[in-house]
């Protein structure tokens, strides 16, 4: 009775997107930065799809 939250999981606020992981993944490959990784993961889909449209190397795919 405590969680008056409807719905949901108490860890949904607190969890990392899958966005995020994929472009911190794809700039880490990309770059060998954490800052990098770290400021794309940020971004997150904005990364992805910016990688995917601009650098054209599908060599991973």
């Amino acid at each position: 009775m405590g969680n008056t939250k409807k719905g949901g999981s108490i860890f949904a606020g607190s969890s990392i997107g899958f966005g995020a992981v994929l472009a911190i993944v794809m700039s880490w490959t990309a770059n060998k930065a954490i800052l990098w990784a770290i400021f794309h993961g940020i971004l997150g889909w904005f990364y992805v799809i910016y990688y995917l449209l601009v650098k054209n190397d599908w060599s991973w795919f």
